[in-house]
């Protein structure tokens, strides 16, 4: 038996799905398209097991979302996969006449139908006295109050489930056949469908519905303008029946006491929380401790788990013999995995904390704010959030996306988020700053170099605008973008309900974007360990010579010999190869092949300079690398190869080109698509190189 969990944004739906689920849940994606697909089963008291799917929040069967349409796709389609046998409608019981329009088109399609009354415990605190008999007989269906936070009536919920009939038995609320009685009888009689309500939905929605043929949809189109349909006026018709309906049924059900909202406690919260002056104030301060937190908590646990992995690397060259298995486990695979896990911890945070601010209410307050601004650069109130993350690490952040409904502002979300200058990319500013930037005040205050660290993360924040502008005017879409938004009570966090999302997005990031990108650092490791043979053999005899082993110890022996044959290795002679493309940017072949290895992820520039250089030192220890650098010459013209103009080249460069195969990996997971991380990787490497040549000749 299949249930589907229906219900408007808001209503506790999805902590309704996991109260009964538990963590016999799984997420995926509908046939095609990135609209998350969450499916779970639950005991029933008679012994049976069901499958529930919590279908995504609408507040109609009229869609203006991608997330609405699958709802009516999956509803009206009895050969869909994820098509129902039984549907339960969640409401939230404080606030029935909103929510009860959806219940009622539901209940028309004529698929057995359970009423559960969500947020009762609240209604009962707000003198909202519902009689649940009286309802249940004016509707025809089971009504179950319930409280999914409290795990309120669950039972009582599952023995409905099971109680359920096999048929519809729900009474009609409208009836549909007198708004347009004769294009119904021709759509039901041509397409060959049975309920009235079915058929007018496809009078109205049929270019949107994958499961008709084209053939079918041009004949349902015919039929509209030999009947001459009008279907704002058919729709508007519709929605007043249903309100009548709606408003006789909670008359001799309902009995609410009258209250003054703005004396609530939510009211009085939201003075402040969404006050033009005080809202935005205390949005940034929140913004500043989960920016703090995300830094800050992350530190231990991701220390811990480099520890870990240095400690596994340790005893695997202890145990494992030397030799090309051992550096393909433990420099390849061990150090890919590693950098895979070592996100964990922010993504845990991250996620964390955006589960607590949808609990509790706040992040509704969030998109209230930030709308109206955001929309004039292209994008959508629900984008700040993702955004801010990616000061921490742009692949969860791209993950939380899944919160934003419209397509449109989802995918130019995505495709921006990675321009805002993120954690990796701070060893880069830092290291090439300290090389170019005195550290001198200026008015006895500011930090010459600390301004110029800002600056670097401001360039990104303004490249993301500016581009979500170009894409507002690019990408185009049939579907509007609408903001229909409920501002609902602030409640504590459900921390089940929390901790719960943390694992599924940590468990999601492991097994599915930790595939690829271990895959890509296996290759990386061997283009850069590997080259033509001779060469190889070549310098490994050279270093062998009487000359070095009396002039060299042999740790600055393989110090020389590790970097010269990294320079021979197959991404040394890319970087070669390269050489000419970069050169107009201030770049030589060293340089090249940081940028090369750095793909695997932009910290990894700093290694790569210590290999590069031939410094004995650990990798970390920045201060020789920058006297190393600091000492560099351009092997053509002589001169010093960090200037002024090459630094701040080399850091134009890294806030705006896509070095980050996570970030790739996780796009394509997203989008479901090579299509949209190609197009990125493209464009943002284009920026990156002309901003980059743009920079190195004004300051050159």
């Amino acid at each position: 038996m299949r249930v589907a969990l229906v219900g408007n944004p808001n209503t506790g739906k999805s902590t309704l799905f996991n109260s009964l689920t538990g963590l016999n849940q799984k997420v995926g994606n509908f046939p095609g398209i990135t609209v998350d697909k969450k499916t779970g089963t639950t005991k029933l008291p008679n012994g049976k097991h069901v499958e529930i799917i919590d279908l995504p929040g609408c507040y109609s069967l009229y869609p203006k979302s991608r997330d609405e349409a699958i709802v009516l796709e999956v509803l009206t389609n009895p050969k869909n996969a994820s098509h129902p046998d039984l549907i339960v409608v969640v409401v939230d019981a404080t606030n029935l006449k909103r929510n009860l329009l959806l219940f009622t088109q539901v209940a028309d399609l004529k698929i057995p139908i359970i009423l559960a009354l969500n947020m009762s415990d609240a209604a009962r605190k707000e003198k909202i006295l519902i009689d649940v008999d009286k309802m249940s007989q004016k509707l025809g269906v089971q009504v179950v109050p319930i409280s999914a936070r409290k795990n309120e009536n669950i039972e009582l919920l599952k023995q409905a489930i099971a109680d359920a009939p096999g048929i519809a038995l729900q009474k009609q609320s409208i009836e549909v056949c007198e708004i347009a009685p004769a294009l119904i009888s021709q759509i039901k009689q041509d397409i060959r469908i049975k309920e009235d309500y079915v058929a007018l939905l496809l009078a109205h929605q049929h270019e949107i519905l994958d499961y008709l043929t084209e053939e079918e949809s041009n004949h349902i189109e015919s039929l509209e303008q030999a009947n001459a349909f009008q279907p704002q006026h058919s729709q508007t018709k519709e929605t007043i029946a249903r309100y009548d309906f709606i408003s006789t049924v909670l008359q001799e059900s309902v009995k609410q006491m009258p209250k003054n909202i703005a004396e609530t406690p939510t009211g009085k919260i939201d003075r402040i929380l969404t006050h033009r002056v005080w809202g935005f104030v205390s949005f940034l301060a929140i913004l500043l401790l989960i920016f703090q937190a995300i830094f800050a908590w992350a530190e231990y646990p991701m220390g811990l788990i480099e520890s870990f992995f240095a400690w596994l690397d340790e005893i695997g060259r202890q145990y494992i013999p030397e030799g090309v298995l051992a550096d393909l486990l433990l420099d390849g695979i061990l150090a890919g995995l590693g950098g895979v896990l070592v996100f964990i911890p922010q993504i845990a945070i991250l996620f964390g904390f955006i589960a607590i601010l949808e609990d509790t209410g706040y992040m509704a307050r969030i998109t209230f704010l930030m709308d109206k601004i955001m929309r004039k650069v292209g994008l959508n109130g629900k984008a700040v959030v993702p955004m801010i993350g990616g000061l921490a690490c742009a692949v969860p952040s791209i993950m939380a996306t899944r919160n934003i409904e419209s397509w449109k502002d989802r995918i130019i979300t995505i495709m921006v988020t990675p321009l805002i200058s993120c954690a990796a990319r701070l060893p880069v500013y830092t290291l090439l700053i300290s090389l170019v930037v005195p550290n001198d005040k200026i008015w006895g205050f500011f930090n010459l170099q600390g301004l110029a660290l800002m600056g670097m993360y401001l360039i990104g924040t303004i490249g993301a605008i500016v581009v979500a502008w170009v894409m507002k005017k690019v990408i185009k879409t049939k579907e509007k973008s609408y903001f229909i938004l409920e501002l609902p009570v602030y409640r504590a966090p459900r921390w089940k309900n929390v901790f719960l999302t943390m694992y599924e997005k940590v468990k999601t990031f492991v097994l599915q974007v930790g595939k690829v990108i271990i895959a890509m650092s296996i290759v990386l490791w061997v283009l850069a360990t590997y080259g033509p043979p001779g060469r190889m053999e070549a310098i490994e005899e050279k270093y062998q010579t009487e000359d070095y082993v009396n002039n060299y110890s042999e740790e600055e022996r393989q110090f020389l010999e590790s970097a010269e044959k990294l320079e021979n290795s197959y991404v040394g002679i890319l970087g070669k190869t390269i050489e000419p493309a970069i050169r107009p940017l201030g770049f030589d072949w060293k340089i090249g092949i940081a940028l090369i290895t750095s793909f695997a992820a932009r910290e990894v520039f700093v290694g790569t300079m210590a290999t590069i250089y031939s410094v004995e030192e650990p990798e970390d220890d920045t201060s020789t690398i920058r006297q190393k650098m600091l000492s560099s010459k351009d092997s053509i013209t002589g001169k010093p190869i960090y200037t002024v103009a090459s630094a701040f080249s080399l850091m134009i460069f890294y806030a705006f080109a896509m070095q980050c195969i996570s970030t790739i990996a996780v796009v394509h997971r997203e989008t479901k698509s090579w299509k949209w991380p190609i197009i990125q990787l493209t464009y943002m490497t284009a920026l990156a190189y002309f901003s980059s040549l743009l920079v190195f000749q004004l300051l050159k």
